[in-house]
Order: C-alpha cells, then sequence, then structure tokens
C-alpha cells in the first residue's frame, strides 16, 4: 500500500451490539484492523457525505451513477484506503471509508472529489457544460462536507444507515417540529 511503508495491521476482535430480535451469531464479533506504526495505534474510518453543487440531482441515471463508483473505488484503490461502503444517491454521496493514518479527512475528500469530477468530466459533457456556465473552471462538488469517525458508534451502525435508510427520506417535517416549552416560574 501507498504511504503505509512502516504501518501493518493487527486483527482486533471488537463485540458488536445486535437486537436479540434477528441476531446472526456469526456476526456477533467483528474483525476492526488496527494500524500499528512505530509510535501510534489506531483505526481511521469516517462516514464521508457530499453533494454536487446547487443540489443538482447529478446521478439519477445508473450509467452516472456507475461512473462516479467506480471512479471512487479507484481513488481508493490508488492511495490505499479501504471503502466498507458505498451509496451515490442522486443527490448526494455517503462514503463509510477507511484511510490511512497519514492522511487528514479534507485531503482524502479532496482525493475523492477532485478525481470523481474529472472522470465524470470526460464522459458527460451534458453535466461539464451546465458546471462551467459562468465559470473559468467547471466545479461538480460543492464546497462542503459531512464527516464523523466511527469511534463512537458501530461500524455496523453506520454501513446499515447507509445500506438501509436512503431514498427513504421525508424532508416535509417542518409542520411536525415539536418546539420546547419553557416554562418560567411565576415570581
Amino acid at each position: 500500500m501507498r504511504g503505509v511503508a512502516n504501518a501493518y495491521k493487527i486483527p482486533h476482535f471488537v463485540s458488536v451490539n445486535y437486537v436479540t430480535e434477528n441476531i446472526n451469531f456469526s456476526e456477533a464479533i467483528k474483525m476492526v484492523e488496527l494500524y500499528h506504526k512505530k509510535h501510534s495505534v489506531g483505526q481511521c474510518a469516517y462516514h464521508l457525505v457530499w453533494k454536487p453543487k446547487y443540489n443538482v440531482k447529478v446521478f439519477t441515471h445508473p450509467w452516472v451513477r456507475e461512473l462516479c463508483e467506480d471512479s471512487l473505488k479507484k481513488t481508493a484503490e490508488v492511495y490505499g484506503f479501504e471503502i466498507y461502503e458505498l451509496q451515490v444517491m442522486p443527490d448526494h454521496v455517503h462514503l463509510f471509508v477507511e484511510l490511512l493514518p497519514t492522511v487528514s479527512v479534507s485531503k482524502a475528500l479532496q482525493l475523492f472529489k477532485g478525481r470523481s469530477a474529472r472522470d465524470i468530466f470526460k464522459r458527460c459533457n451534458k453535466w461539464y457544460n451546465f458546471f462551467k456556465e459562468g465559470h473559468k473552471i467547471a466545479h461538480l462538488w460543492s464546497p462542503g462536507k459531512f464527516f464523523r469517525s466511527v469511534g463512537n458508534v458501530s461500524a455496523d451502525v453506520i454501513e446499515n444507515y447507509i445500506k438501509f435508510s436512503q431514498g427513504k427520506w421525508d424532508l416535509n417535517f417542518l409542520g411536525e417540529q415539536k418546539t420546547l416549552e419553557v416554562r418560567y416560574p411565576v415570581l
């Protein structure tokens, strides 16, 4: 792997909490690989989410979606990242990935966004012309991002979230929001 000359992986076993209804006992223990270097040990797994500029639904066509997935997988292979789960939605991308300890989240997102935009623009002139209109350079991705390390939740929770929750969002929640009533004592 590129950039991991002094690093090696040692498997560690971590118990995973499951709901008792649908327990698969073969999955009760999940293998987690930690990086061990000269003076550090750790895991750099992140849940990353980003979207195209202007919130455009670029990936409605399966061909463009597969092109983006292939580009993200190639990027991970070249830089030595391990993708656990990948979901390209019509208007955003979810990626559960383990990065190298020497790569920051911002750098990894720069690599994923840059290569995928380049590959998509090479093959899809329609999107290149749309995103270049009025600018010197075409920008596919918005500058924003979401990232969370998996230290506070188990890896299975994130994998299940990406696999099963996408496409079922009802964003018409503004009328249903509850407000907190604060009652002050009468003096």
